[in-house]
């Protein structure tokens, strides 16, 4: 029987390096060799191995993967290991070239940000108001500043008690990057955080952890002694369905996505939601203006009567 070839040892010897010098789970090095595999199959078809691919037949191959109709992520996932693969081949001097220098990433574009419409938001809110006391307010307090208040969940979770004051129509929120911003709150969240701090005290651990929860806005008797952000999404995806709403559609960031787009529909400036945000660059920000032109055209092509008619009669 044929021992390995050389490309396969090769193969091999990458997948230790992964291992070895950069933690790679087993299942990291089983995908990269099933992607490094399937160019080695398509190679061989051409009369070229793994090792001494060139350049064309590796522009070859993502032309395959592209014409075979896979998604530009996952050929950009291929296309990474193919490059670490030869990268590695080319600093061990196991090939003097690097056929992937000149290759680029497939295009991923920028994929629209799920949200949900007002009505569901409404559905969410008119849910949580039906929870009894305490859980019941501080459903209502969640929602209201992740839709009302665009924040983070992870913003959420870290806020202090002191963020908020009796009254205050604005939270001190520190986001990314540790910066701090102004985030002006509706009336409805100002209302909805001032019946949640009635009932805070019963979300207190006892013991050893009630002075480490006295500093979070929202304490939980766990072990974090505060609400953590997978628990918060458990919490919203409970209340989907008490909505009525399906809850695959539903986490904390799709509500911070529905605050801006709610709010670019409405007419807000670019300037005034990157701020609210705490976007560092307004090109993020920018994409909710994408959102708000699909959601026009879709009601365009669906309610207006001429999107309804079908292309005019040619004139015999």
């Amino acid at each position: 029987m044929a021992g390995p070839t050389l490309a396969q040892r090769h193969l091999e010897t990458f997948l230790e390096m992964l291992a070895a010098e950069r933690g790679a789970a087993n299942n990291t090095q089983d995908a990269y060799r099933r992607d490094l595999l399937d160019l080695a199959g398509f190679l061989a078809r051409r009369g070229e191995s793994l090792d001494a691919a060139s350049e064309d037949g590796i522009r070859a191959y993502l032309g395959h993967l592209e014409a075979a109709g896979m998604a530009p992520r996952t050929a950009a996932r291929r296309l990474s290991a193919i490059r670490q693969f030869h990268r590695f081949l080319y600093a061990e001097g196991l090939r003097a070239d690097d056929p992937t220098s000149r290759l680029d990433s497939p295009r991923l574009g920028r994929p629209l940000p799920k949200i949900i419409d007002t009505g569901e938001c409404d559905a969410l809110l008119a849910a949580a108001r039906l929870r009894p006391a305490p859980e019941g307010p501080r459903l209502v307090a969640i929602v209201e500043l992740l839709y009302a208040g665009g924040l983070r969940v992870s913003e959420l979770v870290d806020l202090p008690v002191h963020a908020v004051t009796r009254g205050s129509t604005t939270l001190l929120v520190r986001g990314k990057g540790d910066r701090e911003r102004i985030v002006p709150l509706a009336e409805s969240a100002v209302t909805a955080v001032g019946a949640y701090m009635a009932v805070r005290p019963a979300f207190l651990p006892k013991g050893a952890l009630r002075a480490m929860a006295e500093r979070w806005l929202f304490p939980s008797r766990g072990a974090d002694a505060r609400l953590t952000r997978r628990r918060v999404g458990q919490l919203l995806k409970e209340l989907a369905l008490q909505a009525g709403l399906d809850p695959a559609r539903l986490s904390p960031h799709v509500l911070r996505h529905a605050f801006a787009t709610h709010l670019v529909d409405g007419g807000a400036d670019l300037r005034s939601v990157q701020r609210m945000l705490g976007h560092a660059d307004i090109a993020t920000t920018q994409i909710y203006t994408h959102v708000a032109d699909e959601r026009l055209s879709r009601l365009v092509h669906d309610h207006h009567p001429m999107a309804r008619r079908g292309p005019p009669d040619k004139e015999g």
